[in-house]
């Protein structure tokens, strides 16, 4: 089969198939543009992946914050799964990077959210994010 055929038909056999192709180095072989094309998508979704994570960190960092009498013991082992999640994350320099990027985005999202879950008010949370990354990375 087409290599260009076979990525529409099973992208993970023709993963596969790139995969040997390099270590066979047949670089003349390899279904270049299909190839490019998924490296950047999955270089996207990383970064989708980033943001994602932190907002949902923050999310959970602020309704800690505002809602002291609800914190619980499975609140914060749900806080730390999120931190563990992140910090394997943002092992990539370059998704580090991207994080502090998007801090500031990604805080303004966790705020509407915390909002919408504690029924607070936007204003009643910082304008700004408080937090540094490795503070919100941090376990402690």
């Amino acid at each position: 089969m087409k290599l260009s055929r076979l990525y529409l038909a099973d992208e993970t056999a023709w993963l596969e198939q790139m995969s040997q192709l390099i270590r066979e180095r047949r670089f003349d072989k390899i279904d270049a543009q299909n190839l490019s094309e998924y490296l950047q998508d999955m270089a996207k979704r990383d970064r989708r992946e980033v943001a994602s994570h932190l907002t949902v960190l923050l999310v959970h960092l602020l309704k800690w914050e505002c809602q002291p009498r609800k914190r619980s013991r499975s609140w914060q082992v749900t806080l730390l799964a999120q931190r563990q999640d992140m910090q394997d994350i943002l092992d990539s320099k370059t998704l580090r990077n991207h994080a502090l990027e998007i801090l500031a985005r990604c805080y303004a999202k966790a705020v509407k959210r915390a909002a919408a879950e504690t029924g607070l008010a936007e204003s009643k949370f910082p304008s700004e994010c408080p937090w540094t990354l490795d503070e919100i990375l941090s376990d402690e």
